[in-house]
C-alpha cells in the first residue's frame, strides 16, 4: 500500500521510504513513478527476508559503520548494502520476479 505523507518526508528531505508493509511517498505524483516505487518494493522484500526487525538493526549498524569510516552521512547511506541493491536494480521493473533470496549480500 502506498501512502502519501508530505510533511514528515519533506523535513527528512526524502521522496519515499518503505516501512513494512507500507511505502510512504512525499509527492502524490510519485505514485506513478515506477522507479521510485520499485526501489521501495525492493526494500520491502529485503525487510521480509530479514524478518523486518533485523533489517532495521542491520541497516542502522551498517549506516553507522560507514559513517564512522567515511565521515559523510550521504556517502554512508549510499554504501549500505540494502541501498546499493535497490539503486542498482530500481530501473529493472522485473527485478523482484527474478531476484534471489538475500541478494543484498552481493552488495556488502
Amino acid at each position: 500500500m502506498i501512502i502519501i505523507c508530505q510533511k514528515p518526508l519533506k523535513i527528512l528531505k526524502i521522496n519515499g521510504i518503505a516501512l513494512f508493509p507500507f511505502i510512504f511517498i512525499r509527492n502524490p505524483e510519485d505514485k506513478k513513478n515506477n522507479i521510485l516505487i520499485n526501489h521501495e518494493k525492493i526494500h520491502l522484500r529485503q525487510q521480509l527476508e530479514m524478518l523486518i526487525i533485523f533489517f532495521y538493526l542491520f541497516y542502522i549498524i551498517e549506516y553507522y559503520y560507514w559513517l564512522f569510516k567515511l565521515k559523510d552521512g550521504f556517502q554512508a547511506y549510499k554504501r549500505i548494502s540494502f541501498e546499493r541493491e535497490a539503486y542498482a536494480n530500481e530501473h529493472d521493473l522485473n527485478y523482484l520476479q527474478k531476484r534471489k533470496f538475500w541478494n543484498f549480500k552481493k552488495y556488502l
